[in-house]
């Protein structure tokens, strides 16, 4: 039997430089939307190739073991790693729909209150579309509600 691989929710990027503001620099310029835009190409080619990995793992140990056991093993990890996959392939999509906003210049300002969402905020999460406190917000309504 081979090991699971674990899963990432968020990019271990290489090469990632922090974006260095300068004095005065306007929110949302053209090199800050090529800065994260660059982040979330790296992402999302990180997550395509995990996605091969697993095509070729699942082709690679794909086994039909006369023990029931193993079987079940082979089975329960092969479920764990689709399951993981499609967390991914969702995360793929809200990618693209954030790559999207940087091109139509929708990037980087929170679409409940409008504000600033933050460089290193959307550095730690590139998707981010809400800022600290409406997303805290959203998170306390939750669990008041459960919605």
């Amino acid at each position: 039997m081979t090991e699971s691989r674990s899963f990432q929710a968020q990019p271990v990027l290489k090469n990632f430089t922090p974006y260095q503001a300068k004095p005065g620099e306007k929110y949302m310029n053209e090199q800050q939307r090529a800065h994260f835009r660059g982040i979330l190409l790296d992402w999302r080619e990180q997550l395509m190739q995990e996605v091969d990995r697993t095509v070729h793992h699942m082709q690679d140990e794909a086994a039909n073991y006369p023990d029931p056991i193993d079987r079940a093993t082979q089975e329960e990890e092969f479920s764990l790693e689709l399951r993981t996959r499609d967390r991914e392939r969702k995360l793929i999509k809200k990618i693209d729909n954030t790559i999207e906003a940087i091109a139509q210049d929708d990037y980087g300002f929170c679409e409940s209150c409008g504000i600033e969402i933050g460089i290193r905020r959307l550095e730690a999460r590139p998707t981010a579309n809400k800022c600290v406190d409406c997303k805290t917000l959203d998170e306390i309504r939750e669990k008041q509600f459960g919605i």
